[in-house]
């Protein structure tokens, strides 16, 4: 069974080792209790809304980069292929932009 929890702390744990950050310097720059951060990065504990936000900006790490890894990780032990971060549409200012310098 794919539990999310595990996933989220596998990658909150990846994300604070590339930062070079402690458990510790985490934990309190997020002001979390050290051992329950430990236990959301070993998936034991479910991380609320506010935690996961806490955590991403003391890794300033917007959550949704934290978030858009975690559902690539579940996407491939699904088997499914990884969502394209690119948007499929020009967004509409782009196109302004790019008629107005050609004219």
């Amino acid at each position: 069974m794919i539990l999310v929890r595990h996933e989220i702390g596998d990658v909150l744990r990846d994300f604070r080792l590339q930062k070079g950050r402690t458990l510790r310097q985490v934990a309190s720059k997020a002001s979390v209790a050290l051992g329950y951060l430990s236990e959301v990065e070993r998936g034991q504990k479910e991380a609320s809304s506010e935690i996961l936000a806490a955590v991403a900006d003391a890794l300033e790490t917007p959550i949704s980069v934290i978030m858009g890894e975690v559902a690539d990780r579940l996407g491939a032990l699904e088997g499914m292929q990884p969502i394209s971060r690119i948007p499929d549409t020009v967004p509409d200012e782009f196109v302004a932009d790019y008629l107005r310098a050609s004219k």
